[in-house]
């Protein structure tokens, strides 16, 4: 069964003077999911994050939450999001029930049901231990575990955490991360980091925008099938030139020699690693090349981030672009 489409965003642009901080954005999340928007400082991530909530208006392009125009019916669309920006909005000389029964008020909750909605998200998001504590002598993680609650107390669609562990120490940030998966049963929801690991400890699907473009889109499987086998370590005792390792296959991206008969063959993609594997074995055979080691090594995700935020060229997205409107 396909999944809901809750969030659509088409061509969105946002341009100050003659600088684009988003260009010709397009991508959707659907029910369920937990969507990676991954980037580093300046790529556009708070931008597109503050278009999707109206806070900042775009220059073109078009937003459609669960079929409702964002700019056509505002009130409409933005009741079924939840926000947290980056710096979180809370009124710290307010206790934790104070402050979650005025952004109750806020969202429009009758009283009744605003009790009931208070004590949800106390217990969602362990604060039943604070209720009656001032915000402002809260702990950091505490602090963000408040934001997240007035992000979802009107059990919003669509929930958008803009960069939610930023300054929190190993154990606030491994608490958060748990309650983010928690709420990817109920809602969908959006992370925008630049923090590595929040991607894999946290999302189903991952985007990354480099200065100001969708440069890949893929699931969490995908990027982790890149991660693998697109390098070889090859110890030779030997050792050819690197040259002649280059003549093995057009497939092959880069030599590195390292050393002492040790090479690294990286490559564009796994479809002929299996060819040049044997190519290397039956060469090496063939002229005395001395095969001592042949062993497929593991790409980060940091490799793969570095590699796509860095080039100074246009990055091919992948065929299948799951997720991303066309």
């Amino acid at each position: 069964m396909t999944q809901e489409r809750l969030l659509q965003v088409k061509n969105l642009s946002r341009r100050y003077g003659s600088q684009w901080a988003v260009e010709d954005l397009s991508f959707e999340i659907r029910r369920g999911e937990v969507l990676g928007f991954l980037g580093p400082n300046g790529a556009g991530k708070s931008t597109t994050m503050q278009m999707i909530t109206a806070n900042l208006a775009p220059t073109s392009g078009s937003i459609t939450i669960n079929g409702i125009d964002l700019f056509e019916q505002p009130k409409a669309a933005k009741a079924l999001l939840g926000y947290l920006p980056e710096q979180p909005p809370l009124y710290k000389e307010l206790s934790v029930d104070e402050f979650l029964t005025f952004v109750a008020k806020l969202n429009g909750i009758e009283r009744g049901a605003s009790i009931r909605a208070i004590a949800r998200v106390k217990e969602r998001c362990g604060l039943g231990d604070v209720s009656r504590r001032l915000i402002g002598n809260l702990s950091k993680g505490y602090q963000q575990r408040v934001g997240i609650a007035q992000a979802i107390i009107h059990a919003p669609e669509i929930i958008i955490l803009d960069e939610p562990t930023v300054g929190l120490d190993p154990i606030q940030i491994r608490a958060i991360r748990e309650l983010i998966r928690e709420l990817g049963g109920d809602h969908s929801v959006i992370l925008s980091t630049h923090i590595l690991p929040e991607v894999q400890a946290t999302c189903d699907r991952v985007q990354i925008i480099n200065k100001g473009k969708l440069v890949v889109s893929d699931t969490i499987d995908g990027l982790m099938s890149r991660m693998q086998g697109l390098t070889l370590k090859v110890v030779l005792k030997n050792p050819p030139t690197s040259d002649e390792l280059q003549q093995l296959s057009a497939s092959i991206e880069q030599i590195e020699s390292l050393g002492g008969g040790h090479f690294c063959i990286h490559f564009r993609s796994e479809q002929n690693l299996t060819e040049v594997t044997e190519s290397i074995v039956t060469q090496a055979v063939s002229k005395g090349w001395g095969l001592c080691e042949l062993t497929p090594a593991s790409r980060s995700l940091e490799d793969i981030f570095v590699d796509i935020t860095t080039s100074e060229i246009d990055v091919e997205l992948p065929v299948s672009m799951a997720g991303v409107v066309a």
